[in-house]
Formats: structure tokens, C-alpha cells, sequence
């Protein structure tokens, strides 16, 4: 069986965990929890990184921050890629807010250009969550400017995009916050986990309040001080005051001593997982769609797509081959019943093209070049 994701956390890492936790540490977030997000900004090359409970919770907390600061207020209208992922769109309607679906392109699978800036003339929207699909990038300059043009905040998913990079800068830069996964199978895993980047110094210390409770213990000092002052809060009773509407989602030491192994050997996974990817698109039938190529951009790809009006015959014979496959993310969101049953039924020609015609294949960092070979070749003779 050719597996569509592989486990990253090594053998050697997990007896160097076992090695750890025989000395009897604290488990719940500590000190190793900072050393991994400190780490983990230095790869990213952002000033601050919460590490949280999943990247669905980083999601989540993106969204609440806007909503707690002032930025949005409840009905304001904020713009999901309608080929995304159900906790991508999930948190802009359980907050309240008027979410908006944008087609994607069949270019680099990105939000569709014409459309988003009709979306913008018709709805005044508030925010865009921009998703990197499957590690490629869209170009961030052309919609960052949009969005600074029409005073439109941006967030970043990166969720399966860790290591793309546009003009050698790395996807997570571009907006205010930006998610990123650190699940099983994705370019590094903490078994579940994610992280918060942001290079917002005041979006970091309102971020951390909201991932444990609202209180202020993991804020600066400067800005735990400014609010118990505010209040009047003396040093004891600061213990148990909560400034903002909190959630708990905090990671653990444990997860957080697994992700400052797996960053050491991240470089070699996404150069792997590029590798790869250049290898299917050498590959792959020049029949079947292909993802843009452009110059000034880094794939640090998750897997591979494939959109063909013959996605049965391919998905059979993979299955026969033993070769694993999805489809291609959630399809067109459009189509999922949380959507159809609360907003009706929309059309969007490109993400409901993909959601019928739409799988991808597997890309990790152990395959072997014979893997792609044999995966290629029973793509293109199902075709």
C-alpha cells in the first residue's frame, strides 16, 4: 500500500520522548511549550507563535480575535475560499458572523480573482481567510493588495502550507495572523496540535489570554501590567481575573518536546515533499490539469491534485493498485450540508467543477521516486 501520509515522529524521537518523560517533567505547557513556539517563529521568520490544541482551534482564535478587539462585530461579512476546509468556514458562522463563499481559480486553486473583487463590491466584506491549497501559493502580492485597498483584514490557513514560500518569503507573513496544523500526517506532527503566528505584538498577547481562559499569566509583562492597573486588580487576585472571553485550548510540554524535534528535520521534509511534486509534474500526462508554474514561488506541497472528468476510472484503479486517495480537500463547501441546510444552494463553477471531478494522491517525505512512477503511470493509463 502506497500511503497517502506518513507518520513524521521518528522512532529515535519517540524514545528521546520517553527518555524526557523519565525524568519526570511538567507535562501540561510550560517552558518547553515557549522554546517550541520561539523556535518555531525563527523558521517561519514572524515575531510571535501560540501553540495551540489543533489548527482548527488556531482557526477558531483567528477568527474570535477580530471579534474581541472590535475588528468585526457580529453580521459583518467575512470571505471563505469555497475550496477549503470545514474548520476554515466553521468559525466565521458559530461566531455570528455573514459568511461569504469565493470560487477558486483553476490556476494555482486560490481564491478566484474576478470574484473575489465582485464579492467585495457587492458585500463590503471585512475579512478574507486566504488558504494556500495543498501548499501552493496564490499570488499574495495582487491580493494583499486588494485587500489593503478595500481596508479588508487578512488572515492566512497555512494549515497545509508549512514551508511554501512567495518571492523567498514564507506563506504565514502576509497577513495579520495566519493558522498553521501540526496534526498527524501533515509536514510535521505533534500528534494533534497547532500554531498562531502573527508579527503583531498586541494580536499575540490578546492571543494567548484567549487560548487559556481570558486571564492574563501568559500575556507580557508590560501588557498584564497596563490591564491590572486598568482594573485594579492586585497580584493576587489577578490569579483568577479574566480580561477577555476565553477558550482553553492550550497544547501540552509533551506535544510541544515532539515539535521542537520534528522543526530540526523539517527542512529535508519540505524539500522532499518539493522534490516530489516537481517529479509528478514531470510525469503526469500533459492531458490531465496541472497546477501553475511560476517563477518566484516554493511548493512545499501536501499532496498531489488531480481534477479529471475520469476520476472514477483513475480512483478504481488506484484502489486496485493500492495506492491511496481523497478527494480534493472538501470539494466546494457549497456542497457540504452544513452550508446547503443553513445558506441554501450556490453555484461556483470552478469549486463545484473539483468537487465532482476532483482527488489527489499521495505526496510524503518517504516516498520513493518508484512510488510517484507507479502512481503517475496508473493515472495517466486511467485517464
Amino acid at each position: 500500500m502506497i500511503s497517502l501520509i506518513k507518520n513524521t515522529i521518528s522512532n529515535e524521537e519517540i524514545d528521546s520522548l520517553i527518555d524526557w518523560l523519565k525524568t519526570y517533567p511538567r507535562l501540561t505547557k510550560g517552558d518547553i511549550t515557549i522554546q517550541f513556539e520561539k523556535k518555531w517563529s525563527e523558521y517561519l521568520g514572524v515575531e510571535h507563535s501560540i501553540f495551540v490544541n489543533s489548527g482548527s482551534s488556531a482557526n477558531l482564535l483567528m477568527v474570535y480575535y477580530l471579534l474581541e478587539s472590535g475588528l468585526l462585530k457580529r453580521g459583518d461579512s467575512v470571505i471563505v475560499p469555497a475550496l477549503s476546509w470545514s474548520t476554515t468556514l466553521a468559525p466565521v458562522i458559530q461566531f455570528g458572523l455573514n459568511p461569504i463563499l469565493c470560487d477558486c481559480n483553476l490556476e494555482d486553486l486560490s481564491v478566484d480573482i474576478e470574484h473575489l473583487e465582485k464579492i467585495i463590491k457587492e458585500y463590503n466584506p471585512k475579512s478574507l481567510i486566504l488558504v494556500p491549497i495543498l501548499g501552493f501559493v496564490p499570488n499574495m502580492k495582487e491580493i494583499k493588495d486588494i485587500c489593503d485597498k478595500n481596508n479588508i483584514i487578512l488572515l492566512e490557513d497555512t494549515c497545509e502550507s508549512l514551508g511554501s514560500e512567495y518571492n523567498s518569503k514564507k506563506l504565514g507573513n502576509f497577513g495579520l495572523m495566519s493558522s498553521f496544523s501540526t496534526y498527524f500526517g501533515h509536514h510535521i506532527s505533534t500528534i494533534e496540535g497547532g500554531m498562531i503566528c502573527t508579527n503583531d505584538k498586541k494580536v499575540a498577547n490578546i492571543l494567548r489570554s484567549l487560548r487559556s481562559h481570558g486571564w492574563d499569566r501568559d500575556m507580557d509583562v508590560e501588557y498584564y501590567s497596563d490591564l491590572r492597573e486598568k482594573y485594579n486588580v492586585g497580584d493576587f487576585n489577578a490569579l483568577y481575573t479574566f480580561y477577555h472571553t476565553g477558550f482553553n485550548v492550550r497544547s501540552t510540554d509533551l506535544q510541544a518536546f515532539l515539535g521542537i524535534r520534528q522543526l530540526e528535520r523539517l527542512p529535508d521534509i519540505v524539500n522532499n515533499r518539493n522534490t516530489n511534486y516537481n517529479l509528478y509534474r514531470d510525469l503526469i500526462s500533459d492531458d490531465i490539469w496541472k497546477p501553475s508554474q511560476k517563477e518566484n514561488v516554493f511548493v512545499s506541497n501536501f499532496a498531489y491534485p488531480i481534477i479529471s472528468e475520469n476520476r472514477k476510472s483513475i480512483i478504481d484503479n488506484l484502489k486496485s493498485n493500492d495506492i491511496e486517495c481523497r478527494p480534493l480537500l472538501s470539494g466546494s463547501l457549497s456542497k457540504q450540508p452544513y452550508w446547503y441546510e443553513n445558506f441554501g444552494n450556490i453555484k461556483l463553477k470552478n469549486a463545484d467543477y473539483i468537487h465532482e471531478y476532483g482527488l489527489y494522491v499521495p505526496n510524503n517525505h518517504e516516498m520513493s521516486e518508484d512510488d510517484i512512477i507507479k502512481i503517475s503511470k496508473t493515472i495517466n493509463e486511467s485517464n
